[in-house]
């Protein structure tokens, strides 16, 4: 085994404890994590207000361990994939990129409502369900009341499974691009 030490430790601290300042801790992630993992916890840290990019750019050089997957990540950063809660959402994100769609707002409140994804201006509403939130009587009603308040104000409400986003991916975004066809 190699164990590889910097000549230098840049260290800053949080709430008193000793930590790597965030653009070499992404760094150190970049070198270990796949590139969607990366390109979360990006996501994350702009989110939470941490990230500066100008930093980053130069942490990154040529030889330093992850550089190569956190410069591969800057290159698709998308904030709104902090905004996910499950891998249901963050595979329908993944679905409109790769389709160059707009992008939805994820997870937003409307009428004491939260949707999890919506498109405002073409009043589109998906709903993404996943077997643990979607399947009891009282969920399947607080689903439809749901689904009849956006309708009432004026939305389209749809709603896809998980098995659906994740395994017939294609013919989900083919429904969505009609959808905004539709509105627009």
């Amino acid at each position: 085994m190699v164990v590889h030490h910097p000549r230098h430790l840049e260290r800053t601290s949080h709430r008193r404890f000793p930590v790597t300042p965030i653009p070499r801790t992404l760094l150190d992630f970049a070198s270990r994590a796949s590139l969607t993992q990366v390109r979360r916890a990006l996501a994350e840290a702009d989110y939470r207000e941490l990230l500066d990019l100008e930093t980053i750019e130069a942490a990154l050089g040529a030889g330093r361990p992850g550089s190569a997957r956190l410069r591969e990540a800057l290159k698709s950063h998308q904030p709104r994939l902090a905004r996910t809660r499950s891998r249901t959402e963050r595979a329908f994100l993944a679905l409109c990129e790769s389709a160059g769609i707009p992008l939805p707002e994820i997870n937003v409140k409307i009428g004491g409502w939260e949707v999890d994804a919506l498109w405002r201006k073409e009043r589109l509403a998906v709903e993404l369900d996943g077997d643990r939130n979607h399947r009891t009587r009282a969920q399947t009603r607080r689903d439809r009341r749901k689904e009849l308040f956006l309708r009432s104000i004026g939305f389209t409400a749809v709603r896809y499974a998980e098995d659906q986003v994740l395994d017939e991916g294609d013919s989900v975004l083919a429904d969505v691009v009609a959808r905004l066809a539709e509105a627009g």
